[in-house]
């Protein structure tokens, strides 16, 4: 039998070009100060007041309900906002998380209270939460959490550490995962997720530095830490299955194929009117590759439009992407290498390749490995 991937059907959006347009004069207004190197951040990049402007428009929280501060706008006019968001480059990370992640999460599992006290919050860009997933011990192995949160009167202790959480220091909330029945043998089962706000006493959050010397992960380590009973967010020991659900927004977005964008925009800009047959042919594979991934990256929208699980699908759009993502600086690279009389890369690009190369490790590891995810599909389409 052969395995089938069934990426559905999705609406083209061609109705939507007003609202594209609409996001690039925000970014010609509020972005025109913007360098490349600080475009070549992508989604990496930290603005709380920017977050704030496109919370004001009402491009946070796009799909969330109105009574929670949202807009009821469909999965495609979001898709449309972060697709012109990331490929300009814009400083999106304040309210990366909270509008991709933690709001979708706390509408589908979360109290009546948890929604109505963040939710609202979120979509404004006031409200920021970090994901409390990767620990030191367990990588891309999400199953074996060793944070553990025990019942004690009144609500939890907590005692662990989580590593990597991107942005942690300037978040309000973690989303924490973390066991609270068994033992790291049970694997999946036991497990839950606590909403955490990181003010909480007995948190201690330490910076990880990255290649580059920036400051954009962290260690967060849990001593004894008391969390109230409503922390728990949907049901307890049913985390993996909420964990899991909430993977496929994180695995499927544009931002799974426009990490490393910024180094083809300079690459082009860099070759144009220059470029030899063997430059010409490497930018056009790129590019037919890009515009695969955002079909593939779309139909994942209209999957999760129709209120679908397309974690397989996911999966398979970030893998993919990271491929591409980790390609797209080592073929700019070598461009400029076979030809030693030609062009001569410039500064612009010099930077922003340089910063892509430092932060294209990262690419196949956020949000699970490539091993990880090829185990995922490997099991969905009946491999293994």
């Amino acid at each position: 039998m052969t395995p089938q991937f069934n990426f559905t059907e999705l609406d083209r959006g061609d109705s939507l070009e007003s609202l594209r347009q609409q996001v690039r004069d925000f970014i010609s207004e509020h972005g025109a100060h913007w360098s490349a190197l600080q475009r070549g951040e992508s989604w990496s990049g930290f603005d709380a007041d920017f977050s704030a402007k496109l919370g004001a428009r009402g491009w946070i929280g796009m799909t969330w309900p109105k009574i929670y501060g949202g807009h009821e706008r469909t999965a495609f006019e979001r898709y449309v906002v972060l697709e012109e968001l990331l490929a300009a480059g814009a400083p999106v990370a304040a309210h990366w998380f909270a509008d991709r992640q933690t709001g979708p999460l706390l509408l589908k599992f979360g109290t009546e209270a948890q929604k109505r006290t963040l939710l609202p919050r979120m979509a404004r860009g006031e409200c920021f939460t970090s994901i409390g997933m990767s620990e030191p011990n367990s990588g891309s192995d999400l199953a074996a959490v060793e944070t553990r949160a025990v019942p004690v009167e009144g609500g939890w202790r907590v005692n662990g550490t989580k590593l990597w959480t991107t942005y942690a220091h300037e978040a309000h909330y973690m989303v924490l995962f973390c066991r609270t029945d068994g033992a790291r043998a049970d694997r999946q089962s036991g497990t839950s997720q606590l909403l955490v706000d990181l003010k909480t006493p007995g948190i201690k959050i330490n910076p990880v530095m990255d290649m580059a010397g920036r400051h954009h992960f962290n260690e967060v380590v849990f001593e004894d830490v008391f969390l109230a009973a409503d922390a728990l967010i949907g049901t307890q020991g049913q985390g993996w299955a909420q964990v899991t659900s909430e993977l496929a927004f994180e695995r499927s977005g544009p931002e799974r194929y426009l990490s490393s964008f910024r180094v083809l925009v300079e690459l082009v800009r860099s070759l144009r009117g220059a470029a030899d047959d063997v430059q010409a042919l490497a930018i056009g594979r790129l590019a037919s590759h890009i515009v695969t991934l955002r079909h593939l990256s779309r139909s994942v929208t209209s999957m999760l439009q129709k209120g679908q699980d397309p974690q397989l699908q996911a999966s398979i759009v970030k893998d993919l992407g990271a491929v591409l993502e980790q390609e797209i600086p080592e073929i700019a690279r070598l461009l400029f290498i076979h030809d030693r009389a030609g062009p001569r890369a410039d500064n612009r690009l010099l930077e922003v390749l340089s910063q892509s190369v430092m932060n294209a490790p990262s690419y196949s590891l956020r949000g699970g490995t490539r091993e990880i995810l090829r185990g995922i599909i490997s099991r969905g389409l009946g491999l293994r």
